[in-house]
């Protein structure tokens, strides 16, 4: 669910993240219209609205753990986990973490990916949230779903800066809810 239809509607702090994010047309290749948050890590007053709207939902919980995918989630969940009193544990992309892991492997429209954890992260009955900036397919999302519930995880919710729009009519990913901050920043001028 978007926030602007869970009790965020005419938030002013949801404009504001929206303005700070930078469109890069055609970027990594033709026909993407890249959301870039850095500018949105510019913006002091965005980044911490941003952070807060999470803080706020998820406070009064009881999660464990935020589990941020990399390397977009790393910028959020940290701030999030801090505030809410969790712990943090990154999801990585292979061979980025040392000691024992386990793996989830994926598939994405161009190939294959994978996101590891290290073993004994997440807990039997830890209750988790996962923090991305962004969801397209959900496919990431998924797979960071399966690899905390192999652990013994339950996912309580996905969240997300920007969404794209079609998860305002399924808002879940694995059967677990979604929630979105924004949708992606358009530009008059894309070709």
């Amino acid at each position: 669910m978007f926030a602007s239809e869970n009790g965020l509607k005419g938030d002013p702090r949801l404009d504001a993240i929206s303005r700070s994010i930078r469109v890069i047309p055609h970027f990594p290749k033709p026909g993407i219209m890249f959301q870039d948050i850095t500018t949105l890590l510019l913006d002091p007053k965005a980044f911490k609205d941003t952070v807060d709207i999470f803080v706020d939902r998820y406070r009064n919980m009881g999660i464990d753990v935020v589990a941020g995918i990399e390397a977009r989630g790393f910028l959020f969940g940290p701030a999030i986990a801090l505030a809410i009193g969790a712990k943090f544990v990154p999801l990585r992309k292979p061979r980025k973490l040392p000691g024992e892991v386990i793996s989830e492997s994926y598939i994405l429209e161009y190939g294959t990916d994978c996101l590891e954890m290290h073993v004994g992260a997440v807990s039997p009955g830890d209750k988790a949230i996962v923090i991305d900036d962004l969801v397209a397919t959900g496919g990431t999302l998924s797979a960071a779903i399966k690899l905390l519930e192999r652990a013994g995880g339950e996912v309580v919710e996905c969240a997300c800066v920007i969404g794209l729009p079609k998860f305002k009519v399924n808002s879940k990913i694995k059967g677990k809810p979604l929630y979105i901050l924004v949708e992606p920043t358009e530009i008059d001028d894309f070709c």
